[in-house]
């Protein structure tokens, strides 16, 4: 290995490291009350040196959702491999169900990808930053993966024909959000006032959805 092979190796580290770091704040303090001395801090670098690698707290914090994207799609990734014989109606909930379960396994990182608020400088394409631009890549892939399973389901039959593509992946992935982030905050109320369990929302949720688009020969009665 060479000097400045060798160099780039140790600045990947320590991005890495200050990364790591990032995220025992933020996921502990909320990415509003984290400061970038708390980060340097958790790091055990100088504030300068952490400014040396990011350029913002809000930099990071797409790295941090960099991770989680990433994590989420190799999640999908094997599950769609072991379940290729599957239906795409079929597909569809298995996506909600890896969501879900991402959302269990890896809370602090659905948090994190959920609650961030887009701003239009955010799309701006005068301002160029690889995480930024990478967290939306992988996001839009996430969104892809909904978008092709319901046009293989047109194709085979199994979901109607006279939907809108965007539109249905859209809805379906703001309501299932919406269905998780309920289950996460309210799911002791619910087994209080109506003795239902996370899992029974959830599943009931999912055949919801399923009926909205199927067709007739394409149904789920489960």
């Amino acid at each position: 290995m060479g000097i400045n092979e060798r160099k780039e190796k140790e600045k990947e580290i320590r991005r890495q490291d200050i990364i790591t770091a990032a995220e025992k704040v933020i996921f502990s303090k909320g990415y509003l009350s984290a400061t970038m001395d708390d980060i340097a801090k958790e790091a055990e670098f100088s504030k300068r040196t952490v400014y040396v690698y990011f350029s913002s707290k809000e930099q990071i914090y797409f790295a941090i959702m960099v991770r989680g994207y990433k994590l989420l799609l190799e999640m999908l990734e094997q599950e769609f491999g072991s379940n290729s014989c599957i239906n795409a109606l079929e597909k569809v909930r298995l996506i909600g169900l890896i969501i879900y379960r991402f959302s269990n396994d890896y809370p602090d990182y659905f948090r994190a990808i959920m609650e961030y608020e887009n701003r239009e400088i955010d799309f701006d394409d005068s301002c160029i930053d690889q995480y930024k631009d990478e967290c939306y890549v992988l996001g839009e892939k996430l969104l892809g993966f909904l978008i092709d399973t319901l046009k293989q389901g047109v194709e085979d039959g199994s979901i109607r024909s006279e939907i809108d593509i965007t539109n249905t992946a859209l809805v379906l992935w703001a309501c299932s959000v919406g269905v998780f982030n309920t289950i996460n905050n309210k799911a002791k109320y619910i087994m209080h006032y109506h003795n239902r369990n996370s899992n029974e929302i959830v599943l009931e949720a999912f055949n919801f959805f399923m009926r909205s688009i199927q067709t007739e020969q394409g149904g789920i009665n489960k």
